[in-house]
């Protein structure tokens, strides 16, 4: 877990950034234009100093009135985080499942460059996910909030 651990979005290279200006498209053709928010902190259970900043979130209107400190959130105003792995796809694909989940976030979203996959984690159990969805390229994935996408292009897209 993140016990007293604070973890910081590396700086991605450019096909980081499409793949999220690509996803970010997707959520606001879909009618979410003012709730797709790029690295806003979530504040985990975990511990009392324990936040996360995921790369993409899907955030309730009233976020505003959910902040808790050092710029982040309350996990209840989180309906969606997305991460686009770098080099710590480790991190994204175990202990941050492990701490969304626990933060009782709906859906978390990763975009594994090394391994291209997309995968989709809902129904948030405890500190793990009772659901598990990996697409390959090929396939559409659902992301939640009315968002489908072709997972080839989003791998592409992170080449």
């Amino acid at each position: 877990m993140f016990t007293r651990m604070l973890v910081s979005p590396l700086r991605g290279d450019a096909p980081h950034s499409e793949v999220l200006t690509d996803l970010m498209r997707a959520f606001f053709a879909a009618g979410h234009d003012e709730k797709v928010l790029l690295g806003v902190g979530i504040w985990l259970p975990t511990g009392p100093e324990d936040y996360a900043v995921p790369d993409l979130s899907l955030v309730s209107a009233d976020i505003d009135s959910h902040l808790v400190e050092n710029n982040c959130y309350a996990p209840a105003c989180f309906r969606l985080v997305l991460e686009v792995t770098s080099d710590n796809w480790r991190t994204d694909l175990h202990t941050k499942v492990g701490a969304y989940a626990a933060a009782g976030v709906p859906v978390y979203v990763v975009v594994d460059r090394e391994h291209e996959r997309l995968h989709v984690f809902t129904e948030p159990a405890g500190d793990t996910y009772a659901s598990h969805h990996v697409h390959a390229p090929g396939e559409t994935a659902v992301l939640g909030a009315d968002v489908t996408v072709d997972v080839s292009a989003v791998l592409e897209a992170g080449r």
